[in-house]
């Protein structure tokens, strides 16, 4: 059993288990489930940087990243550096997140939120409403194409964009619905963890025009971000590239500083 399957079924366990302590209507009585959500799609239309920045303390390949700082201080870092969105991570078994880091970037910023997740059930995407997502991923690698579509469509009665994360052109083909709104290229395998942007490159031409898309993992410097505009990427998804920073905000302004030049 390769990572990604031992963790989906770690995510049902999870996510069964909620299920049996937290019911939907306590989810739906969130005081956040009545905000208007904010639209990504809009923000990286209007970018002239596309960067969506991530709260990520750890992961499979990489153990610790960055654990030392709170989520306040990287989410205000990113707000002020002048990013596009934020991502967050919310497993917690495998990447360190939880629905509190989520909740604690929801206060401490306007942007758009990314429930960064394994979503497999609807329950994920009410949870990620009741706690300030804007947008949500769904992963086509461990969906079928009717989990996608039922998946979106809830997602866009809930005012939640949908990021559709693909790694290859079989993925993509199955599971272009129109209740998505972005296409995000993974240029990691998330079998084997290997990172190689020329996966993005590759499936370019491939993703319909209607679709914003997005570059993710991989991206650090300047000379990529341009190649990948040049395939007509309009958001880049960077983590790992700031949280290694002692100060992640920091890292973040000057490399968007630079793609702006």
């Amino acid at each position: 059993m390769h990572i990604l399957e031992k963790i989906v079924v770690a995510k049902r366990r999870e996510t069964d288990l909620k299920k049996s302590l937290i019911p939907i209507k306590q989810l739906e009585k969130s005081q956040l489930m009545e905000r208007d959500t904010v639209s990504l799609v809009k923000r990286l239309s209007q970018s002239q940087s596309g960067i969506i920045a991530e709260h990520k303390r750890r992961s499979p390949s990489k153990a610790s990243i960055n654990t030392s700082l709170s989520v306040e201080e990287v989410v205000k870092g990113y707000t002020n550096a002048g990013v596009c969105g934020v991502s967050v991570l919310t497993d917690g078994r495998f990447f360190g997140g939880s629905l509190d880091d989520l909740l604690l970037a929801r206060a401490s910023t306007s942007h758009p939120l990314l429930r960064k997740e394994f979503i497999i059930d609807e329950y994920q995407l009410i949870e990620a409403r009741a706690h300030g997502a804007d947008v949500i991923l769904l992963i086509a690698a461990i969906l079928s194409a009717d989990q996608i579509r039922s998946l979106s469509m809830l997602a866009s009665e809930l005012a939640l964009e949908v990021l559709l994360e693909v790694h290859n052109i079989e993925e993509l083909e199955r599971s272009l619905f129109p209740e998505i709104d972005m296409i995000g290229v993974n240029n990691r395998n998330l079998k084997t963890f290997e990172v190689s942007v020329e996966n993005s490159i590759t499936l370019a031409d491939k993703i319909p025009d209607r679709f914003l898309k997005i570059s993710e993992s991989g991206i650090d410097n300047i000379e990529i971000i341009k190649d990948l505009r040049s395939c007509g990427y309009r958001g880049f998804l960077i983590g790992e590239q700031f949280m290694r920073s002692e100060h992640p905000g920091k890292s973040a302004k000057e490399f968007i500083q630079q793609v702006e030049r």
